[in-house]
């Protein structure tokens, strides 16, 4: 399991294979003697969005720490109970992909991966504010 998965998992994400279960399956293809009778396909469960701003309020508002996971992943991290070591963090960086260049620069690559995660998550169904991403 990688760090964004672990992300995802903390926040109350549902995992990408549990998403597609509880999607639409496709019909069932019909048999010659099925074809005169209409086939019922199953109805569409949406994602449901998870409020990822308000989960993190109520971290940092029970933590002891004064982490600003707005604008910081390492806090970001902290905040989920997660590994925010820079190794976790490249790691995390190569498994979401960021460019080569900003990898040898770490306050670079720490941005990158700050905005990066918000939009992902953002794409996973999580309800991020404009100004965030």
């Amino acid at each position: 399991m990688g760090l964004f998965s672990a992300i995802l998992e903390k926040l109350g994400f549902s995992q990408p294979e549990e998403r597609s279960k509880s999607a639409s399956a496709p019909p069932p293809t019909p048999t010659p003697a099925a074809k005169e009778t209409p086939v019922e396909t199953p109805p569409v469960v949406a994602i449901s969005a998870v409020d990822v701003v308000a989960k993190l309020e109520s971290l940092a508002a029970s933590n002891p720490q004064k982490l600003n996971w707005k604008t910081s992943i390492v806090d970001l991290l902290k905040l989920l109970g997660l590994d925010s070591s820079f190794e976790a963090r490249k790691g995390l960086a190569v498994e979401l992909g960021c460019p080569q260049d900003k990898m040898g620069d770490s306050a670079q690559m720490n941005m990158w991966l700050h905005k990066t995660v918000l939009q992902k998550l953002a794409d996973n169904g999580g309800n991020i504010p404009k100004e965030l991403l």
